[in-house]
């Protein structure tokens, strides 16, 4: 199957390493999870070509972090520039292989589009210090400096946002990138890397390798004494072990992986906002996001008038191939993915929960579009109060205080996200700062943008991605002591 783009350049098949594009006998097909057919074949890299493409990282470092920040900035904002004028593409490539709605892959890839603006920007802000020193005739000065080779290894369900979040502040800060995007989604990144090149990057700056033995090439990533940093976006699982992988040459690791986020609707909330704010952040891509709503806590006194609503607002929702337009739910990436949110809905209704699916969402055609679902009457004993769900279904449970809520809520090892909806200033207060969370929303769920610290606290990991934070994570401080003054 050939995509239909106006840019047909933007469609790869390979991985590009010091600004060639592998080509291979060796393939693996990348299918469209609504229809199944195969969008592309790709040319399988795997520890060869990740070694290759660290040392071509290791060469172009040498020239890039000796670019002055406004040289590095002006390229950053070319492919920015590039990539928007390209969104429309970018969208259906993004769709096509990892199956979300048209309209949320353009939101992806503008999104994605203003990290690359913002550490365009930022990288003219690297800023070291002065500071008093012990004797007079002594000067102490802090630089800082770019870590070196970074190893990014991203996600399906973001494939081109979680890409741009790591390889932009990077890159701005004078360090050079080897990325493994997931199997699944390589199509997007590997359409950004074109762009990149278009923008004038210099080879060897932004490597990517595609493949499917992904322990291998993370491997390579991990171990490899000329990698100094790695960044990776995935489940708590795969990150304990890469840190475990990457401890024996003391990398710097930034970690953005599972969550469990708590939404809590306290009785004097706002009921309608809570339901919005409750379908945008438990529906968006399917459920398929790591800081989606998973457990939802609603007051006593509310929960008839929550649940009957939000029931309403889930029937509306349309389920189909992303493509088609008005679809508001696509299908979940992979059969295992499927199997795995059929389960978690079985076990809490053999336990007493009760399913609500909305009229017209049981017999769908595809084998991984999940209905949309409301599951009641839940309680902690339920599998889905424990485990990311990752699917287009809203578990509703009740409390009865504030006190139960936040107990409620920080009965996890995650630690990601959380939102809650409350008129009360003193409670919007004592509950933010209560949440074990790294990132909060009162009474709104958009809380992601390139402004902002993204990440969490406790097994949701460590490091931040965005603001000014995102940029230090890619930096190095040096303290020099300057004396007989």
């Amino acid at each position: 199957m050939s995509l239909t783009l106006t840019n047909s350049k933007l469609q790869r098949q390979g991985s590009v390493i010091d600004g060639a594009w592998l080509q291979s006998s060796d393939e693996f097909v990348v299918e469209n999870p609504a229809t199944g057919q195969v969008v592309a074949t790709v040319a399988n890299a795997g520890a060869a070509e990740a070694e290759a493409a660290v040392l071509a990282a290791e060469r172009a470092g040498v020239q890039w972090r000796e670019f002055s920040a406004k040289k590095r900035s002006t390229l950053l904002k070319a492919w920015y520039e590039l990539v928007v004028s390209n969104a429309n593409d970018l969208a259906v490539l993004l769709t096509t292989e990892q199956g979300k709605p048209l309209a949320e892959a353009k939101a992806e890839i503008l999104y994605g589009a203003s990290y690359i603006e913002w550490f365009a920007e930022q990288a003219k802000r690297i800023e070291g210090a002065v500071i008093p020193a012990p004797a007079s005739n002594q000067r102490i000065v802090t630089v800082k400096q770019p870590v070196g080779v970074v190893a990014a290894i991203t996600p399906w369900n973001f494939p081109m946002a979680m890409l741009a979040r790591k390889i932009a502040p990077a890159l701005a800060a004078g360090c050079t990138v080897v990325a493994k995007p997931a199997k699944e989604t390589p199509l997007s990144a590997l359409a950004m890397a074109y762009l990149a090149q278009e923008a004038g990057i210099p080879p060897g700056v932004i490597n990517l390798v595609t493949g499917q033995d992904s322990s291998a090439i993370g491997g390579v990533f991990t171990q490899h004494p000329s990698v100094k940093k790695l960044t990776f976006t995935g489940s708590t699982a795969v990150g304990k072990t890469l840190l475990e992988q990457s401890a024996a040459t003391i990398k710097k690791c930034s970690m953005e992986l599972g969550g469990n986020a708590p939404f809590i609707v306290f009785d004097d909330a706002d009921i309608d906002a809570a339901v919005a704010g409750c379908i945008a952040a438990k529906f968006r891509n399917a459920g398929q996001t790591c800081v989606c709503v998973n457990r939802i806590f609603v007051h006593d006194k509310v929960k008839a008038a929550f649940t009957k609503k939000l029931v309403e607002a889930v029937a509306k929702l349309k389920v189909g191939d992303g493509i088609e337009e008005g679809v508001a739910i696509g299908p979940l990436i992979n059969a295992a993915a499927f199997k795995k949110v059929s389960e978690l809905v079985i076990d809490a209704c053999n336990k007493g929960a009760k399913a609500i699916v909305a009229e017209g969402h049981t017999h769908l055609n595809g084998a991984l579009f999940y209905p949309p679902t409301v599951v009641t009457e839940a309680t902690t004993q339920m599998d889905v109060f424990n485990e990311e769900i990752f699917g287009p279904v809203a578990v509703v449970y009740s409390f009865s205080s504030e006190e139960e809520a936040i107990a409620l809520a920080n009965n996890t090892p995650f630690g990601l996200a959380g939102y809650f909806y409350s008129r009360d200033i003193g409670r919007v207060w004592r509950v933010a700062s209560a949440l074990e969370v790294g990132m909060v929303g009162v009474n709104d769920t958009a809380i992601s943008n390139e402004m902002a610290p993204f990440g969490g606290v406790k097994e949701s990991g460590f490091g931040r991605e965005g603001s000014q934070m995102g940029l230090d994570d890619y930096l190095e401080t040096k303290y020099m002591l300057m004396g007989g003054l």
